[in-house]
């Protein structure tokens, strides 16, 4: 089983019983804003999300983690890799996202585990180059980005809501610098 474990959290695979903090975190308006067309999502949906989340690890060998604080074993959110297949222009990059609940904002965690995933894409899965894709004007995830160090490649529009998307990378070379 693949998990990693940073000074406050533990990145690891999905359990049964995570599907309803998941959910809770699906279903929050403020999480969802900057995803997709913004609806949050039913239990249904994020298990839907779960299941497929699992077959990329089993595909790929990599996914999306669960991510738990270490103290207390609470799922927080999601950070990980995924192949974007809703923007076949950047593929066939990896991606790197998050998605936390909101009362876990502003306190470093997303960095935290985005930091340990890339380390975890570029040195053990082998990757040459990771990307992030951001919804323009989300600002929190920008910062991630930021402290990522990814370098801004291009802006593109999102292939079915329309809204700007601004690509980010970084590459083995540039990681290891």
């Amino acid at each position: 089983m693949t998990e990693i474990r940073t000074p406050r959290l533990l990145l690891r695979r999905w359990h049964d019983d995570d599907l309803v903090p998941m959910g809770d975190i699906n279903a929050d308006p403020r999480v969802m804003h900057w995803i997709d067309d913004g609806a949050v999502r039913d239990l249904d949906r994020t298990a839907e999300d779960i299941e497929q989340w699992e077959e990329e690890w089993d595909e790929e060998g990599f996914g999306l983690f669960a991510v738990e604080l270490l103290g207390s074993g609470e799922l927080i959110g999601v950070v990980g890799l995924s192949v974007p297949e809703f923007l076949p222009e950047v593929q066939p990059d990896v991606a790197i996202s998050w998605r936390l609940g909101s009362q876990f904002w502003g306190q470093g965690y997303a960095s935290e585990a985005a930091q340990a995933t890339l380390e975890f894409a570029l040195q053990d899965r082998g990757l040459d180059r990771v990307i992030s894709i951001n919804r323009v004007g989300n600002e929190a995830s920008e910062n991630v980005i930021r402290k990522l160090d990814m370098t801004p490649e291009r802006t593109t529009a999102h292939p079915v809501y329309g809204y700007p998307l601004r690509v980010y990378g970084i590459d083995l070379t540039q990681f290891e610098a």
